[in-house]
């Protein structure tokens, strides 16, 4: 799995911006309810600027530039992996393989919500209940197919797409930007959740009272990726993180 790329023959999606105002209305628009959404992280270390976020954080979305580094990183940890093939009511997290090229927003956002305590809050009948019950059951082959056709999934996208700030790229656009989601799971670990990637990837145990944002959620996380990036030598280490939880008018 040297090369995980959806094929240039599959369908596109216009790619989200990394907007919380564009996160939150995908969601709202699947069926998560307003009462949670996103915020963005403007530091990982600053106090005050932590302070403005939201706790508990249910999950962190993180967008980069995908670098040499991170490619060499993936390669070198999915080596020695297996192929993922969990599914059913005891699968410790839901992962989706992302088959849907400019898609990994919307994977992210999946993981997003359908793992820890967000998944107790999607509003009942919704389009997003409908589409994780039908998931649940299928192995990630038949589960990546269940996205790739799924109409609600690419109406909401499609008018999300619209929202942001800057002009969005086509969807035929090759674009070097990748979400991936770190959530606690119901099981209280950290979980790496990447489309691209050959399943999910436990990152370590947080205690009750630690969240996604916690220092050790962050250390186990965020901060490792990007220690990464900085040992690897990559001089652009720009990124922008978002998160998921409640929200205040």
């Amino acid at each position: 799995m040297s090369d995980p790329d959806v094929p240039k023959s599959n369908k596109a999606f216009v790619p989200l911006e990394n907007n919380p105002e564009v996160m939150s209305h995908l969601v709202h628009q699947l069926g998560l309810p307003p009462s949670l959404g996103f915020t963005d992280v403007f530091s990982l270390d600053e106090p005050d600027l932590l302070a403005l976020v939201p706790r508990p954080s249910q999950a962190l979305l993180l967008v980069f530039p995908v670098s040499k580094t991170y490619e060499s990183s993936r390669i070198a940890e999915d080596s020695s992996l297996p192929e993922y093939s969990g599914s059913g009511p005891n699968e410790p997290v839901m992962w989706f393989k992302q088959t849907i090229r400019n898609a990994c927003g919307l994977i992210g956002l999946l993981h997003a919500v359908s793992n820890g305590e967000a998944r107790e809050h999607i509003v009942p009948g919704s389009d997003l209940e409908a589409l994780l019950k039908e998931a649940e059951g299928l192995d990630p082959i038949k589960r990546a197919d269940l996205l790739y056709e799924s109409k609600a999934l690419e109406s909401a996208h499609a008018d999300a797409a619209k929202l942001g700030d800057t002009k969005a790229p086509t969807a035929e656009d090759d674009v070097d930007l990748h979400f991936v989601a770190f959530v606690k799971g119901g099981d209280g670990r950290l979980w790496e959740l990447d489309g691209r990637r050959k399943g999910p990837l436990e990152r370590g145990v947080l205690g009750p009272d630690e969240d996604a944002l916690s220092e050790r959620a962050l250390e186990l996380g965020v901060r490792r990726f990007l220690d990464i990036e900085a040992k690897g030598g990559n001089p652009d280490l720009r990124f922008s993180l978002v998160s998921l939880g409640a929200v205040f008018d």
